[in-house]
């Protein structure tokens, strides 16, 4: 018998629930197949999880009957879920691809709060982690975002795992294959109007010839950067309640609050920031999100500048967001009526 593939089994306990999301794909259909077989060693009690997303017609009904079937076979039971991504994708202003995945996410959720199981395992490869980082790095992606597929996410009760994230996606292939265990393909996966099949086929292959290692360098790159995150955010943590400033200063001492329920803002006294770039640029970026702004790059970097000594006094950074320089504050204000955008 073929020998089984590696699973991260930290992120897997003792007498655990394990719900194997299964889409028929050859990833996790090895997933299933690999967590079945370490399943009394380690002492879980597993089963699979499917979700018919309400595309791809008799294509999607056949990978439904072949997962039940797998389940079946391998004396799981097999939670469902039928949905229709394309309306939501549609009504949510969505691409199919991020419908199809908030539905999922949200159906583990809810097979967690149910108290179902303790943990829903999905199948992503070291493959699918390199995809990941490239895909973000292309997009401008700051540190969290180069952190790729994290192993262990902590939900309100119970977790999701990635125990295949060093496996690559040819060695499930091969060991399927040496096992005479058959896999569904997914049409969609040769279809090069998405992005990450472009990513996979085409881009990640051109890398490869500079590197044949790419994709374990993206997979190490994500590690780092995770790591790297962990750290920062620990330390924006513990300073920033003591940066952030309610409203603006009244003569006399304190602050107040904006009365013009059209506006919130904030406030951090410049000669108390750290004087790393690196931790500035966080807090700016926390500072905003504390009003419900994401900040890019470039805003950001404006926002430092007038954290100098030549710093402008006053930035509109975003439709609703504009930042104000007094000589001991930099003040940032959320109004919820648009502003032309403009640099001052």
């Amino acid at each position: 018998m073929a020998e089984s593939l590696e699973l991260d089994r930290t992120l897997l306990k003792p007498g655990m629930r394990l719900a194997v999301a299964v889409s028929g794909g050859a990833d996790s259909v090895a997933l299933l197949r690999t967590v079945v077989d370490a399943a009394p060693e380690i002492g879980l009690v597993v089963s699979a999880a499917h979700m018919h997303h309400g595309i791809r017609g008799a294509e999607a009904d056949a990978d439904a009957e072949f997962v039940a079937e797998l389940a079946a076979e391998l004396g799981l039971v097999l939670h469902r879920k039928d949905v229709d991504a394309v309306t939501e994708a549609r009504e949510q202003r969505e691409t199919l691809e991020e419908a199809g995945r908030r539905l999922r996410y949200e159906w583990f959720r809810e097979l967690l709060e149910a108290g179902l199981v303790d943990a829903v395992a999905t199948a992503h490869t070291l493959d699918d982690q390199a995809e990941t980082v490239l895909h973000r790095l292309l997009r401008g992606a700051w540190t969290e975002g180069l952190s790729g597929i994290y192993p262990l996410l902590k939900e309100r009760r119970g977790v999701i795992v990635r125990p295949f994230l060093g496996v690559r996606r040819s060695e499930i292939e091969a060991w399927l294959s040496e096992l005479g265990q058959s896999w569904k393909e997914d049409a969609t996966n040769a279809d090069m109007s998405y992005t990450r099949n472009r990513l996979r086929r085409e881009l990640l292959p051109a890398l490869g010839a500079f590197n044949p290692q790419i994709c374990a360098q993206l997979a190490n790159l994500a590690t780092l950067a995770r790591d790297e995150e962990a750290y920062w955010q620990g330390e924006l943590m513990r300073i920033l309640p003591h940066l952030l400033l309610p409203g603006r200063p009244v003569r006399g001492g304190g602050r107040s609050a904006s009365t013009d329920g059209r506006e919130a803002a904030l406030a951090l006294e410049i000669e108390r920031l750290p004087a790393s770039a690196a931790m500035r640029r966080r807090i700016l970026r926390a500072a905003a999100r504390e009003l419900g702004a994401s900040l890019n790059f470039e805003q950001t970097e404006r926002l430092l500048a007038m954290c100098g000594p030549d710093g402008s006094r006053r930035q509109t950074l975003t439709a609703t967001l504009r930042a104000e320089r007094t000589p001991r504050e930099l003040r940032l204000v959320k109004s919820n009526e648009p502003r032309r955008d403009r640099r001052e």
